[in-house]
């Protein structure tokens, strides 16, 4: 079976918007939410999952 993979768009309370891509959503989502990686989503507190869409 072909691996599945995300891509997703995530916001803030700003709606400041953050594209990613992933082939595993739910963790993915989990790591914004507790910050638990540097960078953007991070700096903008990123935490609200808006949209996705499999491929």
């Amino acid at each position: 079976m072909p691996k599945k993979y995300y891509v997703y768009i995530m916001t803030n309370k700003s709606r400041t918007l953050y594209t990613g891509m992933t082939n595993n959503l739910k963790k993915r989502v989990h790591q914004h939410k507790g910050k638990l990686q540097e960078g953007f989503a991070k700096k903008y507190n990123i935490t609200r999952l808006v949209y996705y869409d499999v491929f």
